[in-house]
């Protein structure tokens, strides 16, 4: 059963609210459409607030792992090294609004078009029903195998594929134009955990997106450019594929909108979500 309708979600960050369209597919994957707009991609302009993960361990002795506590000296260095490398970032326009996933893609949802389980974290390996949880353990080809097969059985209703590293991220920032502040990731993100748990659990970005922080890593259609930082143009081919959103197991220096990581992968922290043009409703 095929579901498009009309939802309010406030847009806390830009100030005001308007309707987004919602539609879900035949075998429950939910997807929001993201208006068209622009957004800055690379810009890094660290503030005193972004260095809260450094600040955290100047208050106690030792962190939870024995280290010892950070001297101030240590604070200021690494926050001058880190404004050294500043930058502007550049400008990208979403020309159009497109669907993306609500929810990263569940083991339940995988099973359905590909008749396996591949994820880790089922049966022995976790307490309690795994259904819910985001599919992980797979490659980006074999997500392309997914796709190929999710299409063939939805042919004539609508085409599904990877969302781009610029999609993916506009829709992560949801209008924001800063990066996360480092307390409010916990609100939203499922990391710095031994295990990723079922998908919606956490705050919603100001678009109604989940996890788009945490829980798992997320496959996008670019090859990656062995660089910190994405480039205006992704280039044409490479060994490996981006990874965005960071994992579970992740910190909050690595759970953000903009950090840029690679492949290969297939291992139980990564996992994707899907867009979808919508060809007959």
């Amino acid at each position: 059963m095929y579901r498009v309708l009309s939802i309010l979600i406030a847009f806390s960050v830009t100030g005001y609210s308007q309707p987004l369209t919602t539609y879900t597919n035949s075998i429950g994957i939910e997807f929001i459409e993201v208006p068209a707009g622009s957004f800055t991609v690379g810009k890094f302009e660290p503030t005193t607030s972004q260095f809260g993960f450094l600040q955290q361990y100047r208050k106690d002795e030792t962190d939870e792992m024995g280290l010892p506590k950070l001297k101030a000296s240590d604070y200021e260095a690494a926050k001058q090294l880190a404004l050294r490398d500043a930058r502007a970032g550049f400008e990208v326009t979403i020309s159009k609004p497109f669907y993306i996933g609500k929810f990263e893609v569940t083991q339940a949802q995988w099973r359905k078009v590909m008749s396996t389980n591949p994820a880790h974290f089922q049966g022995n390996n976790i307490k309690g029903n795994t259904d819910n949880f985001p599919v992980e353990s797979i490659t980006w080809k074999e997500v392309q195998l997914f796709i190929k097969k999710l299409n063939q059985l939805e042919k004539g209703k609508a085409a599904y594929r990877l969302p781009t590293e610029f999609e993916w991220e506009y829709a992560a920032r949801a209008g924001n134009k800063d990066d996360i502040a480092w307390n409010e990731i916990n609100e939203t993100a499922h990391i710095a955990k031994l295990t990723p748990q079922a998908v919606g659990q956490k705050k919603p970005n100001a678009w109604g997106l989940y996890d788009m922080l945490g829980n798992v890593w997320e496959w996008v259609n670019d090859y990656y450019n062995e660089k910190i930082f994405a480039d205006p143009v992704p280039p044409k081919k490479a060994k490996q594929h981006v990874l965005k959103g960071s994992c579970f197991y992740g910190d909050v220096k690595n759970a953000t909108y903009m950090t840029h990581a690679g492949g290969p992968g297939s291992g139980y922290d990564t996992g994707f979500r899907l867009v979808v043009e919508i060809i007959n409703r």
